[in-house]
């Protein structure tokens, strides 16, 4: 997100935003790091896009149904995954392969 000039005695970046959002609405986070956050995004238009768009899909996500996956294609992807975690190399994160 661009520079968006919510800078304070304490500041947070947006980027650090992405990081903490889940936390954020999950109610975890420790009092001080919440409120440096909600600070920023009162006085940042591109977090508060950002917080509401990820809130939108939340809640679309809570409405999706639940739908089963056919046996075949359950199959091949749990092949796919077996292969991968196979050729990884020993200690490595599944991040480590891209």
């Amino acid at each position: 997100m661009p520079d968006c000039g919510a800078h304070g005695p304490s500041t947070i970046e947006c980027r650090q935003i992405a990081d903490l959002l889940s936390d954020y609405l999950d109610g975890t986070l420790p009092k001080d790091t919440r409120e440096l956050l909600e600070w920023h995004i009162e006085g940042c238009a591109p977090c508060v896009a950002f917080v509401k768009t990820y809130r939108g899909t939340i809640t679309a996500a809570t409405k999706l149904r639940d739908v089963e996956i056919p046996a075949e294609l359950k199959q091949r992807l749990l092949a796919v995954l077996r292969n991968q975690r196979a050729s990884r190399p020993s200690g490595a994160s599944p991040s480590d392969t891209s």
